[in-house]
């Protein structure tokens, strides 16, 4: 049967007003999205989660200069950077994004620290956003401990350098170079007082990568750094600023470690 005029109007009242409520339902999840995905760090130890399953810090360890971070839904950015600190000398901060454990704040759901004899790989991809007007290394740092350790400082700090800006370098001095997944590098050894320092300095700037954090790991084994019985603790993605350092970004980074036992640990 026909509706009546009359009905037939009702009936889209309805659906209009359905669709109208269904519209601001989903302009209210996308304002809640945005708005639990920029979110900006400015305490010196502040942290907030990213993607759900890695931690984002701000971890201004090295001034007391104002230092700002605002998360993304797969990275951050730093946006507030102040002050410098002598470039013959340690950083201002290491703020990055982290799977595993560091200073007892571990990433959601990682099973790190985990055994290198019982990890098979452990892929990883990051990519970076660069500027000029600052003093930096970008650097992909992996942690290695004889415990499986979740607080503190680890024995032995792996460092990819994948960009470097301005008269800094690694701790240590260069003891050689080295072909490692693929690429060439500038190796660097020495210790910084707490830890061992093993550092990977690309010859040129690399605005992304995909590779296995374990083909770092057995260099650092293989140089006698670490052991295959050691801990794989943490793995992260960041920026070493010397001088100002606002805008540089992490805009992706995904970690997985995957165990011989075929436990996908992530």
């Amino acid at each position: 049967m026909r509706p009546s005029p009359h009905r037939a109007r009702g009936t889209r009242g309805l659906l209009g007003a359905l669709l109208t409520a269904l519209i601001s339902l989903a302009a209210l999840l996308t304002t809640a999205s945005v708005a639990q995905a920029d979110t900006t760090l400015c305490e010196q130890f502040g942290s907030t989660t990213v993607q759900g399953r890695y931690v984002a810090q701000n971890n201004r360890w090295g001034t007391s200069q104002a230092q700002c971070i605002t998360t993304t839904a797969s990275g951050f950015r730093i946006t507030r950077a102040d002050g410098s600190v002598p470039t013959a000398g340690a950083p201002k901060s290491y703020p990055s994004l982290y799977n595993g454990c560091h200073y007892t704040n571990c990433s959601p759901g990682t099973h790190l620290p985990a055994r290198l004899s019982t990890i098979a790989g452990s892929p990883t991809s990051v990519s970076y956003s660069y500027v000029n007007n600052a003093v930096y290394d970008a650097a992909y740092d992996i942690w290695l401990d004889p415990t499986p350790r979740t607080d503190g400082v680890n024995r032995t700090e792996i460092m990819i350098w994948f960009n470097k800006v301005g008269p800094v370098q690694p701790v240590g001095s260069q003891v050689g170079t080295a072909t490692v997944a693929g690429r060439p590098w500038q190796v660097w050894s020495g210790n910084n007082g707490s830890n061992d320092v093993l550092t990977f300095v690309a010859p040129s700037a690399i605005a992304g990568w995909s590779f296995d954090v374990m083909d770092f790991a057995r260099q650092a084994v293989s140089r006698g750094l670490a052991q295959n019985s050691w801990y794989l603790t943490s793995i992260q993605a960041g920026f070493e600023p010397w001088q100002n350092g606002a805008g540089l970004a992490v805009t992706s980074f995904s970690s997985t470690v995957n165990t011989s036992s075929a436990d996908p640990r992530a």
